[in-house]
């Protein structure tokens, strides 16, 4: 399963209480103060891996503390630091504060780890409050509450290709001929429900990953259909194939399907047209050639790059991908 925003509360550790104690030992002359400090409380962290592609460890748990600091204790023992809590979040996750909306932290790279929540102080001890006019204080301090925070988090998936079009364009089954993806496939709309990811291999042992994104219908960005639940995820992809279906199954007019999606990106916003695109035919085993030729001279005019595919036979699949190689910039054109 799929999920790509939940909300959560973290709440760090709070600071361990100081102590208040004297010394009472025998053959210790001159006993004084000696409670320890508390302990401080223990940081919450947020970190990136690449061993998560969903925020559904999230979606029962929502709640996250680190341990609190230990109380101090006589013979001014200092109390123990409280336990980090370090959570994993998949790469390209966004944390938003919910009071404000405003985006916070953007782990848009492997590896980042940033400081979500700081643990309280821990207290002092009237060991800490001795001077030499005051040599049994009977002052100490209450540990601080750590920092708690009400956050959103966002997933938008880190990808370099991302597949666009009408829902049964042949997104999913050519994502699982170009690459070890297998997600799931049927001759009716909208059955990818989630992106899926896979990697492809290009030229000169380069490798891209390419997204295929549910179908968009018309309306999309305003939540029509599969909405815009997922057009966020196009956000961070360098191109954007589009893939019509030239069968006459599909579309009465693949010129029109190609605006309709193009119109979609458009209204939804996030610099989406301006991103490299590329149109495929596809399904070219069964296509109707009037159709194609339409699609050809449509994306002649406009200048964009243009290519016939049929995943079934494999017809075209090598040239997409050098297409994609030099949209990319990993080979020259």
């Amino acid at each position: 399963m799929f999920l790509d925003h939940t909300r959560v509360f973290v709440k760090a550790g709070d600071g361990g209480d100081g102590c208040l104690a004297f010394r009472r030992e025998k053959f210790v002359p001159r006993g004084g103060p000696s409670g320890g400090d508390g302990g401080d409380g223990g940081n919450v962290y947020f970190r990136s891996t690449i061993h998560l592609n969903t925020l559904l460890p999230f979606r029962y748990k929502r709640e996250f503390k680190a341990g609190s600091g230990a109380h101090g204790s006589g013979s001014q023992r200092h109390g123990k630091k409280g336990k980090d809590l370090v959570i994993d979040l998949p790469v390209g996750t966004q944390i938003y504060l919910e009071s404000t909306r405003e985006l916070w932290f953007d782990l848009d790279q492997p590896g980042l780890n940033r400081l979500v929540a700081k643990g309280g102080g821990g207290g002092r001890g009237n060991a800490a409050f001795a001077t030499s006019t005051n040599q049994a204080p009977r002052k100490w301090e209450p540990g601080r509450a750590g920092e708690e925070k009400h956050l959103l988090l966002e997933l938008k998936v880190l990808a370099d290709v991302g597949l666009v079009g009408l829902p049964n364009a042949g997104k999913s089954t050519l994502i699982s001929v170009i690459s070890s993806a297998r997600p799931k496939i049927a001759d009716y709309p909208f059955t990818t429900l989630t992106p899926n990811l896979g990697t492809v291999w290009l030229e000169e042992f380069r490798t891209c990953v390419v997204a295929d994104i549910p179908g968009l219908i018309k309306g999309a960005h305003e939540g029509h259909g599969l909405g815009d639940q997922f057009l966020r995820h196009i956000e961070r992809c360098r191109v954007l194939l589009h893939l019509v279906d030239v069968t006459d199954f599909g579309p009465e007019d693949p010129v029109i399907a190609v605006q309709t999606v193009q119109e979609e990106l458009a209204l939804y916003g996030a610099a989406l047209p301006a991103k490299p695109q590329m149109v495929a035919a596809s399904k070219m085993d069964a296509a109707n050639l009037a159709k194609v030729r339409r699609l050809q001279e449509y994306c002649s005019r406009e200048n964009v790059p243009f290519g016939r595919i049929s995943s079934v036979r494999g017809d075209g699949i090598q040239e997409l991908k050098r297409s994609l190689a030099e949209q990319l910039g990993v080979v020259k054109g």
